[in-house]
């Protein structure tokens, strides 16, 4: 009963996000969407925030590294922080609830934002790349698309995945290499999502932030 719990707790929180991308995924809401990009992006330069374009190039340079940030994106982000509930779960470490509530929080907290505020990725603008796209993948073909929220940038759901799954590795993992890793993983996810255009730096700072509320709200 306890895993088919869990399960359940999974299924609705992917439920609730495909509600929200059904309501904003269409004319209308991807238009609002490149409008809220383009406000991003002057809050950026007046706050003297917009690295991104910079970070990108700089990240271009090297192909391998870009490859390898790619993999990071597409599926590292995920598998880790499943990851680590996973381990505690078949460990039945009494961290495992706090851990999964965390995380659940990060999760449901974005989705208001998503709706009220879609907002399209880097990657859309004329100024940056789309580096999957660079080596072939096209997130926004048909049945990739059907996948995930492709105007859902503002907050990062990959950095505040990362808050909460790194705060929680350096407190309770058992390996002092892995508490050690969990403490610059937010950070190397920052990067991550910045040198591949999925993400502004606003983005990645609303992304910690909410990470770190979830983390202090079920305490």
């Amino acid at each position: 009963m306890r895993i088919l719990r869990e399960f359940g707790i999974g299924a609705a929180c992917l439920g609730c996000y495909y509600l929200v991308r059904r309501l904003v995924w269409n004319e209308r809401g991807r238009s609002r969407a490149a409008r809220n990009a383009d406000r991003v992006v002057a809050a950026e330069e007046r706050l003297g925030l917009r690295i991104e374009p910079a970070v990108q190039q700089a990240a271009l340079r090297h192909r391998r590294l870009v490859d390898m940030l790619n993999v990071g994106y597409a599926v590292g982000n995920l598998t880790l922080s499943a990851g680590w509930l996973i381990v505690l779960h078949r460990n039945r470490s009494p961290a495992f609830i706090r851990e999964r509530r965390a995380a659940v929080a990060a999760y449901a907290g974005a989705l208001p934002v998503f709706l009220a505020f879609p907002t399209a990725p880097p990657r859309s603008r004329d100024d940056q790349v789309d580096t999957l796209l660079d080596r072939g993948i096209d997130l926004q073909h048909r049945w990739l698309v059907r996948l995930y929220n492709p105007i859902a940038a503002m907050p990062s759901h990959h950095v505040a995945f990362a808050v909460v799954t790194g705060l929680g590795m350096a407190r309770y993992a058992r390996n002092p290499l892995a508490r050690a890793f969990g403490i610059v993983y937010p950070a190397a996810v920052s990067l991550v999502v910045v040198a591949t255009g999925n993400h502004y730096t606003a983005d990645v700072i609303a992304g910690a932030a909410l990470g770190a509320a979830a983390r202090v709200a079920t305490r």
